[in-house]
């Protein structure tokens, strides 16, 4: 069976095993596992902020961002379709009092002009405050689109002018590195703070970490552990994240040529599939996944007339054919 579901399935390779089981580990909880605070400095390095902190979730580094930066009444502005909004069950409404509003743009993009027309920073008592703009880098459910460079700064500009903050949902960040060449730092350069992900095409089995300022995390190590995020001899997972950062970025690349193969098969423009994520209309999406299935692909319908395909660490190039011409038959 060929797996398609998602970047999330992958497992970890025999090397990031080692890597694990050799960890150094202690008490992260007192701040004495030295494999979490070596990832968490070298990931802040990266991205050129001052630190980070390591969650077991990406849901959970992306609710501990916002909250650094939207407080209980507020608003965090984001597109339609962003994680925040749409996958993350409601968390920044049910745990940190946020409110949201989106636009919409059928890539995931940003709308300046709109954005700016919805910026309500400071209107007296009558309405909600807007505190932050979150961008999704690359974004999902638009099918891995990567923002452009030139957006991210325009927004850093509007934002400055504005007095609110900015957060980049960088879950996939590392593809957008890849596709574009952009140095992670200028990403980082954009954002208040930042979540980013080890598990999904770096293939690590667990963790996200949110980064940002050394005042921010050490808030934000407080609600970690509030939310029931502490974790103790946590380095064993940390290692695997190391392990995927030091060994699985460049190969990214043969992700994205695997989901243009895809893409092409299914009848979808491979211009316009930036990273490693295809998403492909069909009448009956539902009804087309069984069918994949009953032929040894699977994939997964993210909506009544939309599937989707991920490519990742366990699908190598002859896998990729293979799904290709499945897919293409059906």
């Amino acid at each position: 069976m060929i797996d398609l579901r998602s970047d999330t399935l992958t497992k970890p390779t025999e090397s990031m095993r080692a890597a694990m089981a050799r960890a150094e580990v202690g008490d992260d909880v007192y701040g004495e596992d030295p494999t979490v605070l070596d990832l968490e400095e070298h990931v802040a390095g990266l991205l050129g902020h001052e630190a980070a902190l390591f969650t077991p979730t990406g849901s959970m580094a992306n609710v501990l961002a916002v909250r650094a930066l939207v407080e209980p009444g507020q608003e965090v502005l984001c597109e339609a379709s962003a994680h925040i909004a749409r996958a993350e069950l409601g968390a920044h409404g049910a745990i940190s009092g946020v409110t949201m509003r989106t636009w919409l743009h059928p890539r995931g993009q940003l709308d300046l002009d709109v954005v700016e027309h919805m910026l309500a920073p400071d209107m007296g008592p009558f309405f909600v405050r807007t505190a932050a703009v979150s961008v999704e880098n690359t974004h999902n459910f638009a099918g891995g689109t990567v923002l452009p460079m030139s957006d991210l700064r325009d927004l850093r500009e509007l934002a400055d002018g504005a007095g609110i903050a900015v957060h980049v949902d960088g879950a996939r960040l590392w593809n957008a590195h890849v596709a574009t060449g952009t140095p992670l730092a200028e990403y980082g350069a954009v954002a208040d703070t930042m979540a980013v992900c080890l598990s999904k095409g770096l293939g690590a089995p667990v963790g996200s970490l949110m980064v940002g300022s050394a005042d921010a995390i050490v808030e934000a190590r407080v609600r970690r552990k509030r939310m029931g995020g502490g974790m103790r001899q946590v380095g064993i997972l940390a290692a695997a994240g190391r392990h995927a950062l030091d060994h699985h970025m460049d190969r990214l690349a043969d992700d994205h040529e695997h989901a243009a193969l895809l893409a092409e098969a299914c009848g979808v423009d491979p211009a316009g599939v930036d990273t490693n994520i295809v998403v492909v209309p069909h009448d009956d999406a539902s009804g087309f996944v069984a069918r994949a299935a009953e032929a040894g692909v699977r994939v997964s319908a993210v909506g009544p007339r939309t599937v989707r395909l991920v490519t990742h660490l366990g699908v190598d190039r002859a896998a990729a054919e293979k799904a290709a011409a499945v897919l293409a038959g059906l």
